[in-house]
């Protein structure tokens, strides 16, 4: 009687921890999503200011050398 016991208590104890490892990986997952997200902002306001360079230098009418 006690080895089927200590099988399911360790069954229970494995799925405890699978459970808090999904949680980790899923906290994980949502900050990698926010520093992605930041990041696709920070290069997109790049890519405008960028942008906004080249048309001026286009106004000018002047070129790189």
């Amino acid at each position: 009687m006690f080895w089927p016991m200590l099988a399911i208590a360790l069954g229970f104890l494995g799925l405890a921890v699978l459970g808090v490892l999904a949680v980790k990986v899923f906290v994980e997952a949502q900050r990698l999503g926010r520093q992605v997200a930041a990041t696709t902002r920070r290069i997109n306001r790049a890519s405008e200011d960028l942008e906004r360079a080249a048309a001026t230098l286009a106004d000018t009418g002047e070129a790189l050398r």
